[in-house]
């Protein structure tokens, strides 16, 4: 069901010919996978990739992705990547796109994505942009290093103040709307595995299980409601399994959070464990399988 990265050609050829921008935003239509793959998306929010069959975040609202109402236009579930509600391999592929960095449990979080699925791909802001230009979500810096991901845990959401105010002062407008926009590859690690991920967390002993600093709700719906989100939900309906989605039963691919049982029953609006007794609700065709459940701290 894998596929190497390298066989996506498109994205190689037009980073040849110097179209990174163009190749970035590509990448998200070049997922390596046959098509009879069934693939999972993690923290998919309000854009998921149009190959995920099946979509997980942990929140119908939050303002960990800005308030961008959540998409739900093919099995969704809401449940923790600390604590997926899935049965040991069952995907072949799973997407982490820009939700790693967001876990205090990177471990557990990694440990899980490597359960269910058989394979994946994981993207997140490389170490060095989070270190100069820091989310106040995210939980940890990450890079790349001999096909390893190397992991550190923040303190809090700046790790170093005086680098920041250096960069914001003099070079932040410069580099957000014009170095990164147009080298986007050296900024991100994109990270492929099958089989197991291979990763370090440098300073396992610091607790990231701090709360975010407050913000306020900005301009979602101007946000939202644009042209260039316009474009992306067309070609998400094009791109699409639509029909091969729409046939997929969620109930058999679930495990209950709980006590891990990996036979549930679905009737009236509710999935039910007969093994620890726990119901969990099925609100707007969403499986709701974190209600009563904890992860790291986050503000919704």
């Amino acid at each position: 069901m894998f596929i190497d990265p390298h066989s996506c050609r498109l994205i190689s050829v037009l980073r040849s010919m110097k179209l990174d921008k163009l190749a970035w935003a590509l990448r998200r239509y070049c997922i390596p996978v046959s098509s009879e793959a069934l693939v999972l998306e993690v923290g998919a929010g309000g854009n998921p990739y149009p190959r995920s069959n099946v979509l997980l975040d942990a929140h119908q609202e939050t303002r960990e992705r800005h308030w961008v109402p959540l998409v739900s236009d093919r099995p969704t579930v809401l449940g923790f990547v600390e604590n997926l509600p899935f049965k040991d391999k069952i995907f072949d592929f799973v997407i982490a796109a820009h939700v790693l960095e967001h876990t205090a449990e990177p471990e557990i979080f990694l440990r899980e994505l490597e359960r269910v699925a058989k394979a994946g791909y994981i993207e997140v802001p490389d170490a060095f942009m989070e270190r100069i230009n820091p989310y106040k979500d995210h939980r940890l810096e990450i890079t790349c290093r001999n096909q390893q991901l190397v992991i550190r845990k923040k303190t809090t959401w700046i790790a170093d103040n005086e680098l920041v105010e250096l960069y914001e002062d003099r070079v932040k407008s410069l580099v957000t709307q014009s170095c990164i926009p147009s080298h986007p590859f050296e900024f991100h690690v994109r990270y492929y595995w099958m089989g197991d991920i291979s990763f370090v967390v440098t300073n396992p002993e610091v607790d990231a299980c701090w709360i975010p600093a407050i913000s306020d709700k900005y301009q979602a719906t101007l946000h939202y409601f644009n042209l260039r989100q316009s474009l992306r939900n067309f070609l998400r309906k094009i791109f699409s399994q639509t029909g091969r989605n729409k046939a997929i039963k969620l109930i058999d691919l679930m495990r209950c959070p709980k006590c891990h049982a990996d036979i549930l029953k679905q009737n009236d609006g509710v999935v039910h464990c007969d093994a620890c007794k726990k119901s969990y609700p099925i609100k707007n065709d969403i499986f709701v399988m974190n209600e009563g459940e904890k992860n790291s701290p986050s503000v919704v």
